[in-house]
């Protein structure tokens, strides 16, 4: 487990491709658990660890995920979450080049909990929720090309459904729309960067984690 920053109320760490946050009906062992286990082990703990869950990210998605080691944590950085202060920067590798460099896609989202996907709604859609990001070019290649995605919103698969509506789906989603599936089963978006203001300390706090190695060759230099 690669940890990006600990401290005694905080654990970040870089989720790998596959690996789930929270535990869910597949029964596979999440990376709360893991965590869980790590700190127990790193710190000889006795008893039952205390690991809360603040986010999550997709099963194929690869980066960042911070995890709270107390409740008072838990619960202020679950506040800061629904006001916005935890800002969170992607690193997504799509098909084709997108028609501008840089872009603020804004819509309207609604999720399909049967088919575990997400949907642009129709007009006066019930239920429908403003979901907005905003995104500029880092490097092209012949078939792909890299963004930075900021997040300002946090809607369920939203970078996904909203750079596939503008008809350039990350690289390996054939759920929305790509051409052929990764190799390791995942897709090529990773969580690259999470920074808020401490809930306890109230230092400033910036984790980033390392990029995949298939987006290492589009780095500029």
């Amino acid at each position: 487990m690669e940890v990006l920053y600990e401290d005694n109320h905080i654990i970040i760490v870089n989720k790998a491709v596959g690996e789930i946050v929270q535990g869910d009906k597949t029964g596979d062992t999440p990376l709360s658990e893991t965590v869980k286990q790590w700190i127990k082990e790193k710190y000889a703990k006795p008893g039952n660890v205390f690991c809360g869950v603040v986010h999550r990210i997709d099963r194929p998605v690869s980066g960042a995920v911070v995890f709270a080691k107390t409740s008072k944590a838990l619960s202020r950085l679950n506040d800061m979450l629904r006001n916005g202060e935890i800002h969170k920067t992607y690193f997504a590798l799509v098909e084709g080049k997108p028609e501008k460099d840089a872009a603020t896609l804004e819509d309207m989202l609604i999720s399909d909990s049967r088919l575990n996907k997400t949907f642009i709604a129709r007009p006066g859609q019930k239920d429908a929720k403003r979901s907005v990001l905003t995104y500029e070019t880092v490097a092209e290649g012949d078939r792909y090309t890299l963004l930075k995605v900021n997040l300002l919103t946090g809607r369920k698969h939203q970078i996904r459904v909203q750079l596939s509506a503008t008809g350039h789906p990350i690289k390996g989603d054939l759920k929305y729309g790509a051409k052929r599936s990764n190799r390791d089963g995942g897709i090529s978006l990773h969580a690259r960067r999470i920074e808020f203001i401490h809930p306890v300390s109230k230092k400033s706090i910036c984790a980033e984690a390392p990029l995949p190695t298939e987006m290492m060759p589009f780095l500029p230099g």
